[in-house]
């Protein structure tokens, strides 16, 4: 019989409804993110009610790159906590 060990693995993904005050919230690495795209959004009292489709639609950002970056951040973030 073999001795077997189970690892869950639960990932955050980021989504274009989630409000752009509680992604930063939750990961404050996701900054320099925001920066790279040119989101000030950080400091503007609509971050705390607005989505972060809504965001960077206004702002002309393509949501999906945006998302990906996000979201393979994340990822790396997770992976590191688990090692």
């Amino acid at each position: 019989m073999s001795d077997t060990t189970t690892t869950t693995t639960t990932t955050t993904t980021i989504t274009g409804d989630m409000n752009i005050q509680e992604i930063v919230s939750n990961y404050p690495q996701t900054l320099g993110v925001f920066f790279e795209y040119g989101l000030g959004c950080i400091g503007c009292h609509a971050s705390s009610y607005e989505s972060l489709a809504e965001g960077v639609m206004m702002h002309g950002i393509d949501l999906d790159a945006m998302l990906k970056d996000l979201n393979d951040l994340i990822a790396k973030i997770d992976a590191e906590k688990e090692q």
